[in-house]
């Protein structure tokens, strides 16, 4: 009787334990299965552009992570933007590498200056924007004041979808809406750009003395020819009314100090 008691009181826990794995079981073939699903899903909607042909993903609990290659850095953050928005993944983990070629930096951060110095030129904001470009090991650090943010996202595109580019990390400060700074930018600019010995710093939109404004403090970026036109610059500067403050970054051709 004590024996039979013994297997009455077992056989329930057994069945429970059993039944607790076989549920544990469905749920990893159900979780298998909906990855699965989903990873075609991934790759028919998501990965389907001929640019992203090398590019491969898996999934696990509806975290997909990216593997491969691509031409251009662009393209690794295009790859994670599609692919988050298929309903039903959970994250993203973006491992995909940009091949391309392999361009020192000094070389690079020269081909980068001279495209952004040229973006957006002729819609007007090119003497207002004043962005700094740094590369190490092909990352590319953008850093310094642009006029509105289609300027700032302009800039980082650029530098995005150029061949050498590993990576983009984008610090550009947008400056603030403010009527009072706009009349200052236009002032600031018919003043320095109105001088007879300044306004040949016009003829290349990609080679101007940038301004800089925010909350009424100017500030003066570029390369003047002599100490004599960034002296100038700087008087026609503080000469414009509301003018709170005005600091002269420019750098004369050829002197030591030049960044």
């Amino acid at each position: 009787m004590r024996m039979t008691k013994m297997k009455l009181t077992i056989l329930p826990y057994a069945l429970l334990f059993a039944g607790s794995i076989l549920t544990s079981a469905a749920t990893v073939a159900q979780s298998s299965q909906s990855d699965s699903t989903l990873q075609i899903e991934v790759i028919h909607k998501a990965l389907n552009k001929a640019k992203l042909k090398n590019v491969q993903v898996s999934l696990h609990d509806g975290v997909a992570t990216l593997t491969g290659t691509v031409e251009v850095f662009d393209l690794k953050e295009e790859a994670d933007k599609r692919v988050h928005r298929i309903k039903g993944v959970q994250g993203v983990r973006n491992n995909i590498e940009v091949a391309g070629p392999q361009i020192p930096d000094g070389e690079l951060q020269q081909k980068l200056v001279r495209a952004i110095s040229y973006d957006r030129v002729g819609y007007g904001t090119t003497p207002f924007n004043a962005i700094a470009i740094n590369v190490q090991n092909g990352a590319v650090t953008l850093t310094g004041h642009a006029y509105g943010p289609v300027d700032a996202d302009s800039a980082a595109a650029v530098a995005a979808n150029t061949p050498g580019v590993k990576d983009v990390i984008n610090e550009i400060q947008v400056d603030p809406l403010s009527p009072m700074d706009d009349r200052i930018r236009i002032q600031v600019f018919r003043s320095i750009y109105g001088f007879p010995s300044l306004n040949k710093y016009a003829i290349d939109p990609a080679k101007p003395i940038r301004i800089s404004v925010q909350n009424g403090k100017v500030t003066l970026y570029g390369v003047v020819d002599s100490k004599a036109d960034k002296d100038t610059a700087n008087i026609r500067a503080n000469s414009v009314p509301g003018v709170f403050k005005v600091t002269n970054d420019l750098q004369v051709a050829g002197s030591s100090n030049r960044n």
